[in-house]
């Protein structure tokens, strides 16, 4: 083990407190893997808020339906980026594909991923974009004509019954998108709560924890963006549905908050040999980001203020500014949360008796600068994807009204 006491370096006494095995002083896991659950947590989380229009046939939540897929595709695109970053070769990132290990969690990343991909996202949305696609490389000029004419996929038929064939095989690939939503994310909190070694990841609560947490992304993140694509096109926003969004984000912030703080409760309740680190964790190196941002203003503050608009007569604006507001805090808590836990859990070592420190430098392969870059990558898919596929296309006696040119 490396005790301070024999370090003849001011920088390690910087870096290290306690009892650190060698080994430990450099964290393997940087800000590029923090990104990587929350990415899929906004995939999951939308994809779940376009689900409860098709299957649940919750009608306020209508004009955010095509919108929640677009942003469920271009943040899922965006996904696996953090991971193949991080790989010192990352042109081996496609061996998992070629050399399945079924034992190993981390191996089967890609399986869920191409699964939730090629098999739920892409599929639903070809089946409810068809017809538009169908009528679009009819009427479109120059290269979208060409675009449109390849994802017809040769099926230009537009018949009822055709349509009818498509309105029920998407229901039913959005029926099988649900548990697979809860799969994909499930899965990366089951990955960090399976490392038994680590007792700040070691939590059979894990996996549910993460769910819920992309749940209440997901659905803060299509409410801003749906906001902002509202004042961008110069239109009214749906105050019916962006209430029914707010709703909704509340009770998930409910569940949210209430599991972790049960796992709070559990931890203290058992108290093992590895809670007074834990504390020492908790109360030093993440205390602001812990109890200050992801707790209070990314739970708390958003939770409360959603369920005061819900009491409280107030005026379209401020109900407007609210929402936003508790949006964006929302996002933001979540982030810290996926912080807390991959930085956090590397925090402590392996002796139970020590903690280390990690800075984050803009610079570098794995600095704030790339994982800035990372975070915006989504958007710009996302730009591209409404071009293509524009989500607020009018619907009136069966015909497509803003067809793009």
């Amino acid at each position: 083990m490396l005790d301070l006491a024999l370090l003849p370096t001011s920088a390690l006494w910087a870096k290290v407190e306690g009892f650190v095995f060698p080994n430990e002083v450099e964290l393997q896991w940087s800000v590029l893997i923090v990104l990587y659950p929350y990415l899929t947590g906004l995939v999951a989380g939308a994809f779940i808020l376009a689900s409860l229009v098709r299957v649940f046939n919750a009608k306020a939540l209508a004009p955010t339906y095509r919108l929640s897929l677009l942003v469920a595709l271009a943040f899922l695109l965006i996904a696996p980026l953090p991971l193949v970053a991080h790989l010192g070769h990352p042109e081996r990132a496609l061996n998992i594909m070629f050399t399945p290990h079924l034992s190993s969690a981390m191996a089967m990343f890609g399986f869920v991923y191409l699964w939730y991909l090629l098999g739920v996202l892409l599929l639903e949305i070809w089946f409810d974009y068809r017809k538009n696609i169908v009528e679009w490389a009819k009427e479109s000029r120059g290269l979208k004509r060409w675009i449109y004419s390849i994802l017809t996929l040769g099926y230009w038929d537009v018949s009822e019954r055709s349509l009818a064939f498509d309105e029920k095989a998407g229901r039913i690939i959005t029926v099988i998108g649900i548990p697979s939503a809860v799969l994909l994310h499930g899965y990366v909190g089951f990955i960090f709560g399976s490392v038994k070694g680590n007792p700040w990841w070691s939590s059979v609560l894990m996996p549910i924890i993460f769910l819920l947490s992309a749940i209440v992304s997901g659905i803060a993140a299509v409410l801003l963006i749906y906001m902002v694509s509202s004042w961008i096109r110069r239109i009214p926003i749906d105050m019916k549905c962006v209430d029914a969004i707010g709703r909704y984000l509340m009770f998930a912030l409910i569940f949210d908050l209430a599991l972790e703080g049960l796992d709070v409760v559990h931890r203290m309740y058992e108290a093992g040999e590895w809670f007074e680190v834990l504390g020492l964790l908790s109360q030093g190196y993440l205390f602001e980001t812990v109890f200050g941002m992801q707790f209070f203003l990314g739970g708390v503050v958003p939770l409360v203020s959603l369920a005061l608009l819900q009491w409280l007569k107030v005026s379209e604006l401020t109900r407007r500014r609210v929402l936003f507001a508790s949006g964006a805090l929302v996002l933001t808590g979540v982030l810290f949360m996926r912080w807390n836990v991959v930085i956090g859990g590397q925090l402590i070592s392996k002796s139970l008796a020590g903690l280390t420190t990690y800075r984050l430098v803009m610079a570098g392969e794995e600095g704030g600068g790339i994982a800035l870059a990372v975070l915006l990558l989504p958007i710009v898919a996302l730009l591209f994807l409404v071009w293509l596929l524009p989500p607020w296309i009018e619907r009136h006696d069966g015909a497509v009204r803003g067809a793009p040119s």
